[in-house]
């Protein structure tokens, strides 16, 4: 009750003309950020930060605030409609979210993911509400082995839960950690993997990666075994967007379920793009539409977009409780706090009451504004796929090597994409499943890291993975989903002899 009298006073502070104003430009800046290839919400909130610093704390964050949820939007759109990510946790969206657009249905996969994405926002806003004082206690608990612990569980989640064959997704795991490990070891500083090419010191960036293997892969499959040069036979159908609306609550469960993936995943160190790939594997594993996950099955679009979306909110809420940022964007924002003298942690609720608050209102009011603005744009977007391929194939490729790269200003980076492009040919041409490759290059390097800190404070020993009751459930379930595919295999042999 004390957080809802706290909320009502927030939305007092929240809710005003020049607020109202600041939540539709942030929106609005923020789908443009998320759309192209390359900015992504952390870039986009960084570039916008130094505007802030002549305004009002609460007026600030509500910009940048807004900004993050049009980012995330926007980084469907590129996904659904050109198979490009605009966001790394975009990436499971076009599994099924490509495949539908392709299909003549681009409007109704914009409003599947909008509306799924609406409902996971709310839903990580609404735990921001009643959970902060929990979250201080949990999250305080998570050391080196919890971290690697959360990322078991992601990998695991594909092998156990993918739907492949268990030895391919392992093998596509195995290359995405090779990849990772290019460029300096961050615990013991040495270079790896660089191969004598100085510019590989950075490491391989995952957007260079991730329009590679997507967006010029995809293009190369699209030139071999399509050749079409029409566009997609799409109507600008409003009334579509609606139906797609109306037909949500079919899928109540699959939200449901992925929601909490990506608030758990949100609050503890996974972020959004494990939660997405996470939600999506298990959805296909439990979908009785399983068999059509990958050629444009709505729950594919639903698992990892409202996963994503209560991931990237909930991510907040340890920065503003704990001062701890749950991703890349909130690493941000919680420096810009600190640039208006605001110290994000347990007393920020006590000391900034009113800053919190208002913060949390305008989340409400800023999440609705993106949900009404990117659905008013839904068939504008959609109509995007009548222009001939002809026309969108050399448009790929540019955004993709001005993406790559704007990266780091390298012609190595530009050289790299092409070469991830040919690989994602190559997995798609032999059926190796990507995902799995994706996410190891996204989160392999951190995977490591936190496994060699744990090995350090134990001294070598793994008993540290078993050292209290949140670690040993982790790696118990990462355990058990790594065995499902044997268990399976049993079984089926089993009914067989019977």
């Amino acid at each position: 009750m004390d957080n809802l009298e706290a909320l009502l006073h927030g939305f007092s502070i929240a809710i005003s003309v020049q607020h109202i104003l600041l939540m539709l430009l942030g929106v609005f800046l923020g789908i443009v950020v998320g759309v192209l290839p390359g900015l992504g919400a952390p870039n986009g909130v960084s570039l916008l930060l130094p505007l802030t610093f002549g305004m009002q704390p609460v007026s600030a964050i509500i910009l940048l605030s807004s900004m993050y949820w049009g980012a995330l939007f926007g980084g469907s759109v590129t996904s659904i409609l050109f198979n490009i990510p605009g966001e790394p946790s975009s990436v499971a969206t076009t599994f099924d979210g490509y495949p539908m657009a392709r299909d003549g249905r681009p409007t109704t996969a914009l409003a599947t993911a909008f509306s799924s994405a609406a409902f996971g926002a709310f839903a990580g806003v609404v735990l921001i509400t009643v959970a902060a004082s929990w979250v201080a206690s949990v999250a305080l608990e998570f050391g080196p082995a919890e971290y690697f612990a959360v990322y078991l569980l992601a990998f695991a989640s594909f092998v156990g839960m993918g739907g492949t064959p268990p030895v391919k997704t392992l093998v596509a795991l195995a290359i995405g950690f090779a990849i990772a490990a290019i460029g300096i070891d961050t615990v013991s500083g040495s270079v790896r993997l660089t191969m004598g090419v100085d510019e590989l010191v950075k490491g391989v960036n995952f957007v260079v990666a991730v329009m590679g293997l997507f967006g010029i892969g995809e293009l190369l499959i699209a030139v071999e075994e399509e050749m079409h040069v029409r566009g997609v036979n799409s109507k600008v159908d409003w009334r579509e967007v609606f139906r797609t609306v109306g037909n949500m609550p079919k899928y109540w469960w699959t939200l449901l379920r992925s929601t909490a993936i990506g608030c758990w995943m949100g609050i503890t160190p996974g972020g959004p793009t494990a939660a997405s790939f996470m939600s999506y594997g298990i959805a296909k594993r439990f979908s009785r539409n399983g068999a059509n996950f990958g050629k444009g099955e709505p729950e594919g679009i639903i698992a990892p977009e409202a996963a994503d979306h209560s991931a990237g909110t909930s991510a907040l809420l340890p920065m503003l409780a704990l001062g701890i940022p749950g991703s890349a964007t909130a690493a941000v924002m919680m420096g810009g706090l600190m640039i208006w003298g605001l110290n994000p942690g347990p007393t920020l609720f006590v000391d900034q009451k009113d800053f919190v608050w208002g913060l949390i209102a305008s989340m409400y009011l800023g999440n609705v504004v993106a949900v009404l603005m990117v659905l008013l744009t839904v068939p504008l977007f959609a109509a995007l796929m009548r222009v001939p391929f002809f026309i969108i194939a050399p448009l790929i490729v540019v955004i993709c090597t001005v993406g790559a790269y704007s990266v780091s200003n390298s012609y190595l980076d530009v050289m790299l994409m092409m070469g991830f492009g040919v690989v994602g040919y190559l997995f798609k041409k032999v059926q190796y499943p990507i995902a799995p490759l994706v996410l190891a290059i996204v989160i392999g390097d951190k995977a490591e890291d936190a496994f060699r800190q744990a090995m350090l404070l134990s001294g070598g020993s793994l008993r540290i993975f078993y050292a209290n009751a949140l670690v040993t459930t982790l790696v118990t379930v990462a355990i058990i989903l790594l065995l499902v595919p044997l268990f399976l295999t049993m079984y089926s042999k089993v009914v067989r002899r019977s």
